[in-house]
């Protein structure tokens, strides 16, 4: 079906109004969360195939992720499209305010291929959730999870509510011809920013949901051997090929030599000696980012690992050492599983250096003192983050997520969700009974000094 056609279908059933029903979309929601868990093994499979994800990893940060935010949705829908109510101001005397939230209508969401599940649904959800129709674009560097995607959807939405267009460049060119009423796009800053040009053409408003060099800093301070193992998980989580994965380490001079031996410990004990035959370690999506990712890697500061397997698309967990702010690894996000670490002398120090460059995405600090912990969170500008730990902060349905400057812009998750994916209107809805002569012609001292007490 032709992609112009799609739009126009959705259109007219979101005319139609069967999707504003909020009882409607909760089951729809529920239809949709059956259908995830009659196909988990199927999914996870597709995951594996496209990233060399394990089925339990697969589950743990794409396939469950969904369920849980499902789950939340479909829990607080009904109280969060309650209309709310207002207080009146005296200028507004007698009447009543209050919010309505109503859907933007045809949507586009279009995701990467690192969570290729995880980041087409979870818009998806805000999305139907919302009250809207959508067209899903996921990735073509992903193609099993994609088709995967597209047969549960078609299982569980007519086409003209819900569809999934797979494909590459040409499809994303086409998609973003057409007027949509609201773009949800997740990927690289390049493309992000035709997103928006292409938006602006029709005043579509859009959440971009970016990336960037994200640091890590470990202070003298810092609980070095939990550090080692938090810093271990985000970093090398999809062989690094995560948003919000520390980029790089910024670490105090004074325990760099005690983490880093604590740091390798914890690569061969939860990766094994030679990481290459793990079976439960992934590999780079493509021979592309492969060879990229090679050549970052500069031997004369390789401390740990980095050992490389062409013909599977595998890179071992690596570690460079004695990084400058002018080396290749510096220049853009790594996307990969290298860690450039880089000394420093006090917090300051490592705050400003972190600060000469994009608002990352993410930001994240292991420390055990408040003074420290207020520093980082007061001088840095960064999307979302943690102290104490990486990339948890986005697994959950309470808080929202999303980047700021350089990194994107809006947030997602739990009601940011259904916020994102709906309009508040406003209304004042004024009594009949009285009408005050205040505000109109001819006015006079009387009612000048009645404005003047009212609007001050």
């Amino acid at each position: 079906m032709e992609i112009g056609t799609i739009v126009k279908m959705q259109r007219e059933y979101f005319a139609s109004g069967i999707t504003k029903n909020v009882n409607s979309r909760i089951q729809a929601l529920k239809r949709l969360r059956q259908a995830i868990k009659e196909r988990e093994e199927s999914l996870c499979a597709a995951i594996g195939e496209d990233l060399g994800k394990s089925p339990s990893e697969a589950y743990m940060c794409e396939v469950g992720l969904t369920l849980s935010e499902l789950t939340f949705q479909i829990r607080h829908l009904k109280g969060w499209a309650r209309q709310k109510r207002h207080r009146t101001d005296l200028t507004n005397f007698h009447g009543k305010s209050f919010s309505l939230w109503e859907p933007y209508g045809c949507v586009l969401v279009m995701s990467p291929w690192n969570y290729p599940f995880l980041l087409t649904m979870e818009p998806l959800i805000g999305a139907v959730a919302a009250g809207n129709c959508c067209v899903a674009k996921p990735s073509a560097y992903s193609p099993k999870t994609s088709a995967a995607i597209r047969a549960l959807i078609q299982d569980v939405f007519p086409a003209e509510y819900v569809t999934v267009v797979e494909g590459g460049r040409t499809e994303n060119s086409a998609l973003l011809e057409e007027r949509f009423d609201y773009i949800f796009f997740t990927g690289g800053v390049t493309v992000g920013k035709l997103v928006m040009e292409k938006a602006a053409a029709h005043l579509t408003p859009v959440t971009l949901e970016l990336g960037g060099k994200s640091p890590c800093i470990v202070d003298k301070t810092a609980d070095l051997k939990l550090a080692a193992s938090r810093i271990a998980f985000g970093k090398y989580l999809n062989c690094g090929q995560t948003c919000v994965a520390p980029d790089y380490l910024l670490i105090d001079k004074s325990v760099k030599q005690e983490f880093l031996k604590l740091f390798t410990q914890t690569l061969e004990r939860m990766y094994g000696a030679n990481p290459l035959e793990n079976p439960n370690y992934g590999k780079i999506v493509n021979k592309k980012h492969f060879d990229r990712l090679v050549g970052l890697m500069d031997k004369e500061r390789l401390i740990y690992g980095g050992q490389t397997d062409a013909a599977a698309l595998r890179i071992a967990p690596a570690v460079m050492d004695k990084v400058s702010g002018a080396d290749a690894v510096m220049q853009e996000e790594i996307f990969g599983p290298i860690l450039p670490i880089i000394e420093f002398d006090g917090i300051d120090q490592a705050i400003a250096f972190a600060l000469k460059g994009e608002k990352p995405l993410a930001a994240y600090l292991f420390t055990k003192s408040r003074q420290g912990e207020q520093k980082f969170l007061n001088s840095l500008s960064f999307g979302g983050g943690a102290v104490n730990d990486t990339i948890m902060h986005m697994a959950t349905s309470r808080m929202g997520f999303g980047g700021v400057g350089g990194s994107g812009m809006g947030s997602y998750h739990g009601r940011r969700s259904f916020e994102t994916f709906s309009h508040e209107k406003n209304i004042l809805k004024k009594y009949r009974w009285i009408d005050l002569p205040l505000r109109y012609q001819p006015y006079g001292p009387w009612k000048d000094r009645l404005i003047h007490m009212f609007l001050k």
